[in-house]
């Protein structure tokens, strides 16, 4: 089973993962390993202060991408499971952006395919992002932080 949810709420990433567990892998004992990366808005980038971010997006870029990106994890690694969560909308410091989860029947591959997931999403799915600074001023992000 494979969930691609995109939220404009905050998110628990833990109930969310409980649920996704609850309603689709109760039934599943194939799988011997999760890997789950959470990444939460931070309060500064490029060495100013920042209040909130606004992350837009075009849903059938967005959507296509994200579905892309869960096939190729497949095929390289044979994951059995997915959940991708990320938000759009007003995020504030400390508010979770994305939930990355897989699940496996070795570590290795959890691992493996948690992370490809994550880097290759951060780099290539289309979400724009403004930035509202503690000085009143507004800007577009131009690049991704590093890993």
């Amino acid at each position: 089973m494979d969930v691609i949810v995109l939220k404009d709420s905050a998110f628990s990433p833990w109930a969310e993962l409980e649920s996704f567990q609850n309603q689709y892998m109760q039934n599943h004992t194939d799988f011997g390993a999760t890997a789950t990366f959470v990444g939460t808005m931070r309060d500064f980038n490029e060495g100013d202060d920042v209040l909130a971010m606004e992350l837009e997006h075009y849903p059938q870029m967005t959507d296509a991408k994200l579905q892309s990106l869960q096939d190729d994890m497949h095929k390289q690694w044979g994951i059995l499971h997915s959940l991708i969560i990320h938000r759009i909308g007003k995020v504030e410091p400390a508010d979770p952006i994305v939930l990355v989860a897989v699940w496996s029947a070795h570590r290795a591959a959890a691992f493996d395919a948690c992370r490809f997931l994550m880097e290759t999403l951060k780099s290539t799915v289309p979400f724009w992002k403004k930035e509202y600074l503690v000085d009143g001023s507004e800007r577009w992000v131009e690049k991704n932080t590093l890993g």
